[in-house]
């Protein structure tokens, strides 16, 4: 016991000499600003000196999603969507161009599929005439285009639609037949070292969709992999992995939208595993008074009865679809509602912040093509 003490205060006197020693000191301020002289300003510094210690975000249009994410969609980030077709994946990235461009933010579209149709785009709120977009004919051009538009941190959002479409040159100018293996992964991987570092001195938030394809022979896991290769799972401070789990139909209207679930596979801003639903509408988007309706339930600043749903006392409607019908004709009350959510869940309106828990599930990450 002795012996312990003794250790004890050998080491408190090693860490007082270390921490008072003034020689030290000096040596860190003198190697700190010879960095800083040599690499530029910032290039090194204290953590706790740092402007921004936690990270800022942005809204990704869904308030069940911004909530699952922690916040929003990280800044200076790269992240990534992937999904079966007709899941959602380009919807999702369209309300991210439209709120970034809400709060006065500048968004590039990088359309390697040539297939960006602009009225649906509208439809969801993207300013078409200020959004900028490239249709490159190569994987190489695409990626340069990204690359130029972070380091002018001129653009606060680039979504790249999509990974799959991003056509090495040599595959262009070769042979059909040609067996070129591993091309499109080495490209990406040359590509995101050159970027990551750009993308986060500048503060955009970079979108990469991408495509899931099947592996052969597989007998246990998920046969599921996305493509180009492993460099954008590691990169990817989020990854996304939306699908479709309903169709919505009304009596003789017939279908009008799908049900879509989002479950966060990677997260380092915030923890994953999360799972966030919402309703996208065909020719309308997310539904975002939808959204609002979940939340509100969720941290009962309405509360339901049944099918009835009350709000400050007062029944407002019969039925989750006629709750939301209530909110769109009520605009103003819409907006009190939501500021009230926010409030609860402590997310800002314009730039997100604040994490909140909520139940995870088990979820079997989908690996990445080769």
């Amino acid at each position: 016991m002795a012996n312990q003490k003794t250790s004890y205060k050998q080491r408190e006197t090693l860490m007082a000499t270390i921490t008072n020693n003034p020689d030290k000191e000096k040596a860190l301020n003198l190697v700190l600003n010879q960095i800083e002289r040599s690499f530029g300003k910032g290039s090194i510094m204290r953590l706790g000196d740092a402007a921004r210690m936690r990270v800022e975000t942005i809204p990704s249009g869904a308030l069940t999603l911004d909530l699952a994410l922690g916040g929003g969609l990280p800044k200076g980030r790269v992240i990534e969507i992937y999904g079966p077709e007709s899941s959602g994946k380009t919807t999702l990235a369209l309300h991210a161009l439209a709120e970034v461009q809400k709060a006065g933010g500048v968004a590039a579209f990088v359309d390697a599929e040539h297939a960006l149709d602009p009225t649906y785009a509208e439809a969801l709120g993207v300013d078409i005439h200020n959004l900028l977009v490239a249709q490159p004919d190569t994987g190489e051009s695409a990626l340069e285009i990204v690359d130029q538009l972070v380091r002018s941190a001129a653009v606060d959002i680039v979504v790249v639609d999509s990974v799959a479409a991003l056509v090495p040159r040599a595959e262009i100018e070769g042979e059909m037949g040609d067996n070129q293996v591993g091309l499109q992964a080495r490209l990406m991987s040359k590509a995101l070292r050159k970027i990551a570092g750009n993308i986060g001195k500048s503060g955009c938030v970079v979108i990469f969709l991408n495509q899931l394809r099947q592996k052969i022979g597989v007998t246990y896991g998920s046969p599921e992999v996305t493509t180009g290769g492993t460099a954008l799972k590691f990169y990817a401070s989020v990854r996304l992995d939306i699908r479709r789990i309903q169709t919505l139909k009304k009596g003789s209207e017939g279908e009008y939208g799908i049900r879509a679930k989002v479950k966060v596979a990677k997260n380092k801003v915030a923890p994953p595993f999360r799972i966030a639903e919402f309703d996208i509408i065909f020719g309308k988007g997310i539904s975002q008074m939808g959204c609002m309706i979940d939340m509100a339930e969720h941290t009962d600043v309405i509360t339901r009865k049944g099918a009835w749903y009350s709000y400050n006392g007062d029944n407002i409607a019969q039925g989750r679809d006629n709750a939301v019908k209530y909110l769109e004709e009520n605009p103003d009350t819409a907006v009190i509602i939501e500021k009230q959510v926010r409030e609860k869940l402590d997310i800002a309106s314009l730039s997100f912040a604040g994490s909140t828990s909520e139940d995870e599930e088990e979820f079997e990450p989908v690996e990445a093509e080769e």
